[in-house]
């Protein structure tokens, strides 16, 4: 028999997904309650979530991507209209903008927080711009100061994909308050329902439309006042995540810690660049993204292989 002698090392995971007996007790509950569809726990989750934020109106939906599309859907786009994104981001921002009947139009972003550039955004503006939509990379804003002065002088609605970004705020500002925001609560987010969305907005008609929009465009039982979908979260959803808002706090401030950590150590290594917390942001560090250079010695796919 030959053997190998080469170690077999643990993978070290991306996100290890831990909750609480806290969280065990509420699903349980929910489960012993016979109501395990939306309810009761659905509107307090969006109730809670709007003071974190600083939102008027939350409305919980069955996933992120679904946020996205609920949010473009109520400003009616029509084909031809476009919609100005970042080209970094997840598919999913991609997947709404498509599903809306809207055209994307990319504009490049700033390597400093890796999120869209205003100068880009501004560049590809044109009378066929409907909509801003950037993305709260990582757990960092965009720069929404600049970004919300070009929306507001074009005339442009303001969407913004915050699913990595619950909490993170520019001054007292927080993300999902300049337009319309759309968080997601995927295993993997710093909140989680497993699966889950929230929109939020400061107008009443809008929370009330997509509440239409998510339960087949009805208000009351069998009483139809729109073209709807089943966009529903269910209370098992919210009983995941609900517990989890009390210690919200302190795991971001354990987030910023271990970032600062990593900060201190890589910060020097030639060829390598450590992400940053521009000034008057507070990051929530949904993940820790270094970028590294062409160098043949150190380049990302080398990088990746050395530490394997």
């Amino acid at each position: 028999m030959v053997v190998d002698p080469s170690p077999v090392l643990p993978a070290i995971p991306l996100t290890s997904v831990r909750l609480g007996i806290d969280v065990e007790e509420m699903v349980l509950r929910v489960l012993r309650s016979g109501m395990i569809a939306q309810g009761p726990l659905v509107k307090q989750l969006e109730e809670e979530f709007a003071e974190l934020i600083g939102a008027d109106h939350v409305v919980a939906v069955n996933n992120g991507t679904t946020a996205l599309i609920a949010a473009l859907q109520v400003l009616d786009l029509q084909p031809g209209d476009e919609v100005i994104t970042s080209p970094f981001t997840f598919v999913a921002t991609l997947n709404a903008i498509i599903e809306s009947g809207a055209t994307a139009r990319f504009a490049d972003i700033d390597h400093r927080d890796f999120n869209i550039d205003p100068v880009a955004a501004n560049a590809v503006v044109n009378d066929r711009t409907k909509v801003l939509l950037p993305v709260h990379l990582y757990g960092q804003c965009a720069d929404m100061d600049r970004l919300g002065n070009l929306a507001s002088a074009a005339n442009l609605a303001v969407v913004e994909d915050a699913a990595q970004a619950h909490g993170a705020r520019i001054g007292d500002k927080s993300a999902g308050s300049w337009g319309i925001g759309c968080f997601s609560l995927y295993a993997t987010k710093n909140l989680t329902s497993a699966e889950g969305g929230l929109i939020s907005t400061n107008e009443a008609s809008l929370a009330d439309r997509w509440r239409l929009l998510r339960n087949q465009g009805m208000r009351e039982r069998y009483a139809y006042e729109m073209t709807g979908n089943n966009y529903r979260m269910t209370d098992l959803q919210a009983a995941v995540c609900l517990p989890q808002l009390a210690g919200y706090s302190r795991q971001v401030t354990t987030r910023q810690r271990h970032a600062k950590r990593l900060n201190d150590g890589l910060r020097g290594l030639t060829g390598l660049r450590v992400p940053e917390t521009l000034p008057g942001r507070h990051h929530v560090w949904h993940q820790y993204t270094i970028l590294v250079g062409d160098d043949a010695r150190l380049n990302r796919d080398g990088l990746i292989e050395a530490l394997t």
